[in-house]
């Protein structure tokens, strides 16, 4: 379990970049997809460093 918790941050900014990706591909232009590709990666971020520092 705690190898997945060291990653899950990173797994976080990748599911951001994905949305990302979606809207730059698709031909929805939405912006609540790009909101919530930012706010994903932001958790993602803090998440990443959160967890590292307290299973370290």
């Amino acid at each position: 379990m705690k190898e997945f918790l060291k990653y899950l941050g990173s797994i976080l900014i990748l599911v951001g970049v994905a949305l990302l990706a979606f809207y730059y591909f698709g031909k929805m232009p939405s912006n609540m997809i790009l909101a919530s590709a930012g706010i994903i990666m932001v958790i993602g971020f803090i998440t990443h460093i959160v967890i590292n520092k307290r299973i370290d």
